[in-house]
């Protein structure tokens, strides 16, 4: 992502994080006040943001150099008590001292997402809370049941079922506590992007809350 990209996205993302995803991944997670927030792949750390100034005690952990820089460079700026980890969710081993996960749009681009579910869960305290998002599955077009590289603007995402997710996150020791497919207000489709009009209609995005209920294999 170029430096304008990157910065256009505060203070509360893209008009889809503002108006579909923030609103209902804040409801699912709850009060964060004193409780330790993971964000995994935190972007430019604007969500982490939101969540630092709702009073929780942020890590937000992201691989991509530039946005990594970006999150630490504002994190010097305002104080907000966010401790920045440069380190691949794939790899990096976390201690189980998490209330909470949140990964906004990250399983959707990530080849290995069952090892990066993987290191989410065994992060979070027996009883914590995962909270994830992604591009609705029946909203893309092509074949549904194959996963397949989908282009992006600046990347490429991964398409999957949705069962191949949902699955994933019961078979890793979780217990799915509830399925959300925001709607786009009418009212709010003249503030939009070309097409958001549809969205009214039918979901492109899902937002997943799930518990720890047992040990991660």
């Amino acid at each position: 992502m170029p430096p304008e990209a990157v910065a256009a996205l505060d203070p509360e993302g893209d008009f889809v994080k503002r108006h579909l995803l923030n609103p209902v991944v804040l409801r699912l997670l709850g009060d964060v006040r004193g409780r330790r927030v993971l964000d995994a792949g935190a972007g430019q750390g604007y969500f982490s943001r939101m969540l630092a100034a709702r009073g929780a005690r942020v890590v937000a952990l992201e691989p991509a150099e530039r946005l990594y820089r970006y999150g630490v460079e504002h994190e010097h700026q305002r104080r907000q008590g966010i401790e920045w980890m440069q380190a691949d969710l794939t790899t990096i081993d976390l201690a189980p001292d998490f209330d909470a996960v949140v990964a906004n749009m990250v399983f959707l681009s990530i080849r290995e997402w069952m090892a990066a579910l993987g290191t989410c869960i065994r992060a979070l305290r027996m009883g914590g809370r995962l909270v994830f998002s992604l591009e609705h599955p029946c909203a893309e077009d092509g074949d549904y049941f194959t996963e397949r590289s989908v282009p992006r603007r600046y990347a490429a995402d991964v398409h999957r079922p949705l069962s191949h997710y949902l699955n994933g996150v019961i078979r890793a020791g979780c217990q799915l506590e509830e399925i959300a497919e925001p709607a786009l207000e009418s009212s709010l489709v003249a503030q939009g992007p070309p097409g958001c009009e549809a969205l009214v209609r039918r979901p492109g995005y899902l937002v997943v809350s799930a518990l720890r209920s047992q040990p991660h294999e």
